[in-house]
C-alpha cells in the first residue's frame, strides 16, 4: 500500500513541475523582422528593423550577416559588439522599467559585387523581460530576412573611332567598341546598325569574325545568331573593322547592343555623324570665307592692331625734328675769345711800332 502511494505522490510531483513550466514558460511571438529594402546597390545601406510588439526592459538581439556582402555600420537600441558575422544589441532599462524599449535596428553597407546575389539576416534573443522583470523564452529558431545584393551598374557605351579623314570608295581602318565599367550581365547580345546616307550613297561596316568570315554589319550585324554574352567589371567588347562610303557628303550610323533575349530589347545606342570627302585634303578654306564676308577672326584682328602698331613706331622713327637739341656749348663759345685775343695782339704791336 505504501508503495502505491509512494507511485501516486511520484507521479503527482511530476504533474505538478511538468504543469508549472508550461504555466510560467511564456513565448514572445509578436517580433517582426523586416528590411528597409528587399534589393541593395554596392555601396549602399540597407537596415534591419526589429519590432518587439511590446514594450520590453531587457533584450539582447543577435542579428547575423554574411560579411561577403555586408559590413557593420550602426545600431541603435542598446549597446553593440559587432565580431564581424553577428552584431550582438544588448539592452537594460536602469530606470527600472520607466524607459522600456519596443524596437531596435542595425544597418549595414553592400560591399562591391560583380553580381547579383541572394543572401539573409537571422535574428535570434537572449534575455528578453518586459518592464516588470517577467521574463520571456529566448528565441533560439532564427528569424530569417532575405535581401539581394546587386552590382551598383552603369549603362553600357559605344564608341566608334578612327584616325584622319574618310575618303569615299577608300577602306577606312576602323574601331568599334562596346564597355562598361560594371555592365549587367546579358547572355546573348548583338551589335546592329542603321544608317542615313547622302543621295545615292552606300556604306559598308566589315570586319572578319574568328572563323575568318567576313561580315557587314550594316546588313547582318554583329555576332553569333544565337548572340554573344556580355557584363560585369569592366565589361568590354572590341572590333576591328573597315568602313567604305560610296560617296562623299554627310552620312549618320545608329549602332545598337541589343538583347536576343528580351525580343531584341536595346540595351544601348549611339548616334555617329560622319563627313565623307571627295578627296584628300578637301577642305574648305574659312580664311578666304572670313575675307568675302568681311568677318574678322581673332587671328585677323591681332594682325590689323599688331600692323598698326608697327606703322605707328615706323612714323615717328620716320619724323626729323625742326630743330636741333641744345647739349652742351656751341662752337660761339672758342671763337668769340679768340678773335678777342687776336685784336689785342694787334692793338699792342702798333702801340711799340
Amino acid at each position: 500500500m505504501k508503495k502505491i502511494i509512494s507511485v501516486i505522490t511520484l507521479l503527482v510531483v511530476m504533474f505538478l513541475v511538468i504543469f508549472s513550466v508550461n504555466i510560467y514558460a511564456v513565448k514572445l511571438e509578436t517580433v517582426v523582422v523586416t528590411t528597409d529594402k528587399e534589393r541593395v546597390k554596392s555601396g549602399e545601406n540597407v537596415t534591419v528593423n526589429i519590432e518587439f510588439g511590446e514594450e520590453l526592459g531587457a533584450y539582447t538581439f543577435d542579428v547575423g550577416y554574411d560579411n561577403t556582402f555586408f559590413e557593420y555600420v550602426s545600431a541603435e537600441g542598446g549597446e553593440v559588439d559587432d565580431n564581424g558575422t553577428r552584431v550582438k544589441v544588448a539592452f537594460y532599462d536602469n530606470a527600472g522599467g520607466a524607459n522600456p524599449r519596443s524596437n531596435m535596428s542595425v544597418t549595414f553597407k553592400a560591399k562591391e559585387v560583380t553580381e547579383s546575389n541572394s543572401t539573409n539576416f537571422s535574428v535570434t534573443a537572449t534575455g528578453l523581460a518586459k518592464p516588470n522583470t517577467d521574463s520571456y523564452d529566448d528565441i533560439e529558431e532564427a528569424m530569417v530576412k532575405y535581401v539581394n545584393v546587386d552590382p551598383d551598374y552603369k549603362d553600357y557605351d559605344i564608341r566608334l573611332e578612327h584616325s584622319g579623314d574618310i575618303i569615299k570608295n577608300e577602306e577606312k581602318n576602323m574601331k568599334l567598341i562596346v564597355s562598361s565599367s560594371m555592365g549587367r550581365y546579358y547572355e546573348h547580345t548583338r551589335i546592329i546598325a542603321e544608317t542615313t546616307t547622302p543621295a545615292g550613297g552606300t556604306v559598308k561596316l566589315l570586319g572578319t569574325d574568328s572563323d575568318e568570315q567576313e561580315h557587314d554589319i550594316i546588313q547582318t550585324g554583329w555576332g553569333k545568331d544565337e548572340g554573344d554574352p556580355i557584363g560585369g567589371k569592366d565589361a568590354v567588347k572590341e572590333l576591328d573593322i573597315r568602313g567604305l562610303f560610296s560617296n562623299s557628303g554627310k552620312y549618320t550610323i545608329t549602332l545598337k547592343l541589343i538583347n536576343l533575349d528580351e525580343d531584341s530589347m536595346v540595351i544601348a545606342s549611339k548616334e555617329f555623324n560622319i563627313d565623307v570627302k571627295e578627296t584628300k585634303g578637301d577642305n574648305v578654306d574659312t580664311s578666304k570665307d572670313d575675307e568675302q564676308t568681311g568677318d574678322k577672326t581673332d587671328k585677323d584682328e591681332g594682325e590689323e592692331e599688331k600692323t598698326a602698331t608697327n606703322k605707328e613706331n615706323k612714323e615717328e622713327d620716320e619724323k626729323e625734328p625742326s630743330t636741333m637739341p641744345k647739349t652742351g656749348n656751341t662752337v660761339y663759345w672758342y671763337v668769340v675769345p679768340a678773335l678777342t685775343i687776336l685784336i689785342a695782339s694787334y692793338v699792342s704791336l702798333r702801340r711799340k711800332e
